[in-house]
């Protein structure tokens, strides 16, 4: 298996300065996912897993987005302009596309390709943190997970998340993995029939040491168990658990 996190980091790379940006919303998480790098790496190393992080701030380029899309060098992000994304020529963006976003997906194919080599199917658990409010709007989940087509890592994860009644687990909240607008598991995983899941956390549950180790527990303990069936990894072939069962799982 593989663990990814594409916003693992705040770095900007020091040619292009601050972007124009104080160091407040450089801090912010439309700069990165806070907390999740830590989580990740404790994550990994609890699980014996490979781990990929994404090394430089999603403002720069977000690897996380295909490169189509207006928000993959954005010029604007909950409300911050960013000056230095402002009037890119072609040669700019491409030299973003070629040091960060291409370097960035080969690593993820080239993990998966050597855990292909144990397994006919390798798992993708992606990790990403959510602010707990955007625009105004509070955000009650703890936890969230996002998926797509292939729901066999959902529901057994969601279920052994929610078992202690103390946090409240969104299924496809606060974003939806129906919609697709991703493109790290879009691209690796379900493209190939991987199995795989995304899992938010709320970033102020992981904002310090304390938070970090218990939800590398939590993560650990929901997935150990889905991770360690062999009949996992075999390619998708269609829904397994049946259809969504609900918004939020407390």
């Amino acid at each position: 298996m593989l663990i990814v996190a594409d916003h693992a980091s705040n770095r900007i790379p020091a040619s292009l300065g601050t972007l124009g940006l104080d160091e407040e919303p450089r801090g912010r998480h439309i700069a990165y996912d806070i907390g999740i790098e830590p989580v990740a790496r404790a994550l990994a190393d609890r699980l014996g897993t490979p781990l990929v992080l994404g090394g430089y701030s999603r403002l720069v380029i977000d690897p996380n987005r295909p490169l189509d899309d207006p928000t993959s060098i954005p010029v604007i992000s909950d409300g911050v302009v960013i000056p230095g994304n402002r009037g890119l020529s072609d040669d700019a963006i491409a030299e973003r596309v070629d040091g960060i976003f291409h370097p960035y997906h080969r690593a993820v194919g080239a993990a998966l390709a050597r855990a292909g080599r144990f397994a006919a199917a390798p798992a993708l658990v992606s990790l990403h943190s959510f602010t707990p409010s955007l625009r105004g709007f509070p955000r009650p989940w703890h936890a969230g997970i996002l998926w797509s087509d292939d729901d066999r890592m959902v529901y057994p994860v969601i279920d052994r998340l929610a078992a202690a009644g103390d946090i409240l687990v969104g299924d496809n909240q606060p974003y939806s993995g129906q919609l697709r607008y991703g493109c790290t598991v879009e691209t690796h995983a379900l493209a190939h029939g991987l199995p795989n899941i995304l899992i938010e956390v709320r970033q102020d549950l992981i904002a310090a040491p304390a938070g970090v180790a218990e939800w590398v527990d939590r993560l650990a303990d929901a997935l150990a168990p889905v991770l360690d069936d062999p009949g996992l990894y075999q390619r998708y072939r269609g829904l397994q658990a049946g259809p969504p069962r609900g918004r939020s799982m407390p």
